[in-house]
Parts: structure tokens; sequence; C-alpha cells
């Protein structure tokens, strides 16, 4: 019963009839095409923090919880689990629309897209404690995990359980640079229009933002003039 609850909701988020959604898909789902906002990240921890031990500790443990997150899934759980994505699956896989013949050989519980994109996101909405940049990175995270859907390589029973220890890892990441961030550096609350509680500049928040959207407009330009 899970099983085909699970394959009607796959089925409803899979494909298209649009070559040029295909391949505004395609974009969005290619890491490389995150960059810039990765670079944005980091300008605005690089601008809002004074030290080199405050940057050190932001980036260190928001790393390290990413590459916790996909560590785990790739290693351990995808391995131990042994679930075929629905694009190999021979039970299901002629029931799946593919992009452009798209598909991905490794397995398909959980999607490390969607974990490792939450920790990510959460880990940083914690961090600035602004309603839009949180709108925006939430945005950023579903965004990926949509773009699996509707490639058909991860179930969302994959999506929903990456999400879920993205969150758990985020999370831990964040305690730990807790811990660690205050040892170095008084508490603060700021009170301010131009920054958020924990001292994050709006103009900052504002550039970050900016570049999300800005990378979507260029996956979508680029994919009218690819097809």
């Amino acid at each position: 019963m899970f099983q085909e609850i699970d394959l009607a909701l796959l089925h409803f988020f899979n494909g298209s009839q649009s070559a040029i959604y295909d391949q505004f898909i395609l974009t969005l789902t290619n890491g490389l095409t995150w960059i810039p906002l990765y670079i944005a990240l980091f300008v605005m921890v690089l601008k809002n923090n004074e030290s080199m031990s405050q940057i050190f500790i932001i980036v260190g443990c928001c790393a390290l919880g990413v590459i916790l997150s996909a560590s785990i899934d790739n290693m351990l759980v995808k391995p131990f689990v042994g679930r075929l994505r629905p694009t190999q699956d021979l039970l299901v896989k002629y029931t799946i629309d593919t992009a452009f013949g798209y598909r991905e050989n490794n397995f398909s519980f959980f999607s490390a897209h969607a974990a490792n994109t939450f920790t990510l996101a959460l880990f940083m909405i914690f961090l600035v404690r602004n309603r839009a940049f949180t709108i925006a990175m939430a945005a950023w995270s579903l965004v990926n995990c949509y773009t699996r859907l509707y490639l058909g390589v991860h179930y969302p029973s994959d999506v929903l359980c990456g999400l879920l220890f993205g969150a758990i890892v985020g999370s831990v990441a964040y305690w730990v640079h807790l811990k660690l961030y205050y040892k170095v550096t008084p508490h603060f609350r700021y009170v301010s229009e131009a920054f958020t509680k924990t001292g994050y500049s709006i103009g900052d928040i504002d550039m970050v933002i900016a570049t999300f959207v800005l990378i979507l407009l260029y996956a979508l330009f680029k994919s009218v003039l690819s097809v």
C-alpha cells in the first residue's frame, strides 16, 4: 500500500512534455549551477563576522554538516538499504518519464540532494534569522528536491527522509557552532532595521536572495536557448 502511494506521488511530479522545461530542471539539479549561491553565502558570512576564528567556526561547522550528511547517506545508508532508483527498477522504469535519457545508477534511499541542501539551508536559516532569507533558502532546498522527483531518480519517500535527515544534521551542526562560536564572541542581540538580531546585514541578505533569483533566471534562459 505504501509503495503504491509512493509511486503514485512520483508519477504526479515526474516529467512533462516540454523539452524546454526538461532542460530547465536538468540545469537546476546540477550542483555546479548553484556555485554562485554558495559564494554569495560565503561572502555574507565573511562580511558580517569580525574575526577569522568566527568565520572559521561558521564555515567549518556548516561544511562538516554537509559532508557528514553526504557521507552517511552515500557510504552507509544507500548501500545498506539498496533501494533501486525508479529509473533503474525494472518493475517501474518504463512508467517513468526521463529528461533526455537522464538516469542515475547508484541507489535511491535516501535523497542526498534533499539531505545536503536542507542541512545547509537550515544551518544558514538558524544563523541569519530573517524571514525573507528563510523563505529563499527553504525554496532553494525544495527546488532541488522537486528536480529529483521530476527526473524520476527518487521516490517521494526518499526525498522526505532526506529532508528529515538534513534537518537533524543541520540542527546538530548549528548547535555545535553555537557552543564554539560563543567561546570567542560575546552574546549580542542586534536591534536595528539594517541588521537581523544575529547581526547580519539586510543588504547582504538581499544579495544572497538576488543571487538565488538570478540563478533561476539563468537556468530558464539557458533552457530556452539550448532546445
